[in-house]
């Protein structure tokens, strides 16, 4: 289905128990004849929203819409806003926002909401998920890769209700397989984290290349058979993308097929990576790829301040020892292994990347996926990707005292690479010239 006209979208921002909020200019609600600026602070009280400054107090039932008199110019603050939820980068921050803020009663909590136009949202998140100074045909690239998933996402929550029972998540006393998805928001349509897209308000606009991608590329989406496209988008596929439905719902879209990250495939290389020993072959080869790259002047275009933490993506190794694996798993799955005999590969993508992994320990074993599943139990926070091969080093009596986990490339891998884009667009690349490479079988179309 397409659109006809610019959509307005519902971003979740934050949600506790109090909210702090500034309101720089006037504004407005439906249900008082005041008019509200400065600061205040949302909390709940006898089931009412109870919307406090210093000198007055107002009630409201379910929700309050703030709306500036003027919707570009005039601003909102909201305080203690976490980013990286579950990252090792996880942190609070103040955040400005344009357009309305919506504060909604969820559960005992409040909810604060941005209600704004998708341009406006979009110039926010391609400068959020990286660098503002960016190449112009990179910005160009994931500002239409945004706006494709995100009108694809909104025009899929009816069918979602439709979705065959045999296509979701499942558990069994033997296998736990999860996937995740933006299906989770119920009071909103996206919310601004990394589960959906960073959205970090207008503070990180800092160019005017930002507005120049969006002026662009307004209303222009990738359709595949007449549908928009549901893009996605990862930092680092490793140099083999990765196939839609190795990480979400078993549904194929023609796509999101692998695709080699390079002008050609690499040479001596069986890139049949579902095989154990292609795969395991494929991650130890440092193997041509456009983001297999170390220049800082593009990385910097990618991975802004918290991401630059992290350096070895392409080809990365991760150590445990039997103690820190065992109390690892049991803390991420509410689940006593015992202590762990084994890590074995049962089912890879075709970019190497682990669609099922068994957990053998002496007390339980149980098969686990999907990719997202696979990294975050086997890491604090997530690992950089399921695309990894298992060592096991010092055994006594059966039990490995040492795991070490060689891997490739960061993120779930599907789509776009952000970081091969980058490099792509430095070597010349056009944006619809990037986006083809990513997205194979795909056509840009304007929309509105």
């Amino acid at each position: 289905m397409l659109n006809n006209s610019e959509p307005w979208i519902n971003v979740g921002i934050l949600t506790q128990e109090e909210i702090t909020f500034e309101l720089y200019g006037e504004f407005n609600t439906i249900n008082s004849n005041d008019t509200f600026s400065g600061v205040f602070k949302a909390s709940l009280s006898n089931d009412k929203i109870v919307i406090s400054s210093e000198l007055n107090k107002y009630e409201f039932d379910n929700e309050v819409i703030f709306e500036p008199s003027d919707l570009e110019y005039e601003s909102f603050v909201l305080k203690d806003v976490i980013i990286g939820v579950k990252f090792h980068w996880e942190r609070k921050e103040k955040q400005r926002f344009n357009y309305f803020l919506r504060i909604i009663k969820n559960g005992g909590l409040l909810t604060a909401i941005n209600y704004l136009p998708i341009e406006a949202y979009l110039k926010s998140v391609i400068s959020s998920e990286m660098s503002a100074k960016c190449s112009i045909d990179l910005l160009r690239s994931q500002a239409i890769v945004a706006r494709s998933w995100l009108i694809a996402q909104l025009n899929k929550i009816n069918k979602k209700s439709l979705l065959d029972p045999k296509l979701k998540p499942y558990q069994t006393d033997d296998e736990l397989i999860t996937w995740y998805d933006r299906e989770a928001h119920k009071l909103f349509d996206v919310c601004a984290d990394d589960h959906c897209q960073r959205f970090q308000g207008i503070t990180k606009i800092t160019t005017q290349t930002v507005g120049q991608a969006i002026e662009d590329t307004k209303g222009i989406v990738l359709v595949s058979n007449n549908e928009i496209c549901d893009t996605r988008f990862s930092k680092c596929c490793g140099g083999m993308t990765e196939a839609y439905e190795n990480v979400w719902e078993p549904v194929s879209y023609m796509y999101l097929m692998p695709v080699v990250d390079y002008k050609f495939e690499p040479d001596n290389m069986d890139l049949s990576l579902k095989d154990e020993k292609n795969a395991i072959k494929w991650i130890k080869t440092n193997v041509q790829a456009f983001c297999n790259t170390n220049d800082p002047k593009i990385l910097n275009q990618i991975l802004i301040d918290y991401d630059q933490t992290t350096k070895d993506f392409f080809r990365w190794k991760v150590e445990y020892s039997q103690n820190e694996l065992s109390n690892l798993l049991k803390q991420k799955t509410s689940i006593d292994f015992g202590e762990i005999i084994d890590l074995i590969p049962v089912e890879r993508g075709y970019s190497s990347r682990l669609i099922k992994l068994r957990i053998v320990g002496t007390k339980k074993s149980l098969t686990i996926g999907k990719e997202l599943e696979i990294r975050r139990i086997l890491s604090k926070t997530h690992l950089y990707s399921s695309a990894f091969f298992i060592e096991k080093f010092n055994i006594i009596d059966n039990i490995p005292q040492k795991f070490v986990l060689y891997g490739a490339g960061w993120g779930h891998g599907v789509g776009l690479c952000q970081i091969g884009a980058a490099v792509m667009a430095e070597l010349g690349y056009q944006f619809d010239e990037i986006l083809n490479h990513y997205f194979p079988n795909t056509e840009l179309k304007k929309i509105y």
